[in-house]
């Protein structure tokens, strides 16, 4: 597949809290290669939004902290980088597509505006320039009457429509890196279906590296060519899409996919599978596996001691004593 566009290793993202230490994201490691998209699942609490956040700097410090790890990038670790290094990166080689775009945007400032000040900021143009290339990249992400919608403000717009304004001002600078976290939360399923499809082409046309971050597997099925899926700020499993939706491994990744949706040959819809129990507090883990109190098959090596993450098979990789022992 190539060069690693961008490398997280052995990430740990701590918050220093009231109760303790809560440990977020625990020595995460994963990889992106280039027009690849990986897809980072789990449940809400399980450290993927801070994973995100941790590559580009954009925790509150404190109460975060970085306590090991390295995150590669155009092979410099971007951990070492100072806030005005960071600004350079931001929007232009590494952009993020916020969860909520009503409040990622500008109420008080236009469209046309906010995507123009990206422009302005991070390439040498005019703002004659800005202006131009701004109309084209709102009719690049499907928004129609391009030099109308850049005149309207935030609240004009559907949420659809603000969604799209966020990839025009993700995609402006051509960033080699796209972070999407839950990019089609709170959408309907067309234009859920429409984010997609825009997202995969801007992929295949433009070969951007794409992480992908959400809860919802449909989505992943859709768009992901890895998938990665994380509990209580680790990674317990890793694999190709097909293989974790064909023959997931892990206890926690069969959970989730017993709770797809579903309909079976008769064509009804069958009764949903849950996990039972919540996320554990990360600041106050058990010392084995984090799993093992919602766990139906875990053992007393479990609850004991916390597997390492290794590999049953190329390119798949899990965090398991079962799987592990055999």
């Amino acid at each position: 597949m190539g060069e690693a566009v961008l490398t997280v290793d052995n990430l740990k993202t701590y918050f220093r809290v009231k109760e303790g230490l809560a440990k977020a994201v625990d020595g995460v490691s994963f990889q992106i290669h280039r027009g690849e998209t990986l897809g980072l699942v789990g449940e809400s609490g399980c450290g993927k939004t801070v994973s995100s956040l941790s590559i580009l700097k954009l925790l509150e410090m404190p109460p975060a902290e970085f306590h090991a790890g390295r995150i590669l990038f155009a092979g410099k670790d971007l951990l070492t980088f100072s806030e005005q290094q960071m600004r350079h990166i931001r929007g232009k080689s590494i952009s993020m597509i916020f969860q909520e775009p009503m409040t990622s945007l500008n109420p008080m400032l236009s469209i046309g505006f906010q995507v123009g000040e990206v422009l302005l900021n991070h390439e040498r143009l005019t703002a004659k320039q800005a202006r131009s290339r701004t109309v084209e990249l709102l009719e690049m992400v499907g928004i129609p009457s391009p030099e109308k919608r850049a005149t309207e403000y935030p609240h004009q717009l559907s949420g659809g429509m603000r969604q799209r304004v966020m990839i025009a001002l993700a995609l402006a600078c051509n960033p080699k890196v796209l972070i999407a976290d839950e990019p089609t939360t709170a959408l309907d399923v067309t234009i859920q279906a429409q984010i997609l499809e825009l997202m995969i082409d801007l992929r295949e046309n433009l070969g951007t590296s794409i992480l992908l971050i959400t809860h919802d597997l449909g989505v992943i099925a859709e768009t992901a060519h890895r998938v990665a899926v994380m509990y209580a700020g680790k990674i317990v499993e890793e694999a190709d899409v097909a293989t974790i939706f064909k023959k997931p491994l892990h206890p926690y990744t069969q959970g989730l996919m017993k709770s797809v949706p579903r309909i079976d040959e008769s064509g009804s819809a069958r009764r949903l599978a849950e996990i039972p129990g919540l996320v554990p507090n990360l600041y106050n883990l058990p010392p084995g596996c984090s799993f093992f109190d919602r766990c139906p098959v875990g053992k007393e090596k479990c609850r004991m001691a916390d597997s390492k993450l290794f590999a049953v098979d190329a390119g798949h990789s899990i965090r398991c004593w079962l799987v592990r022992d055999g």
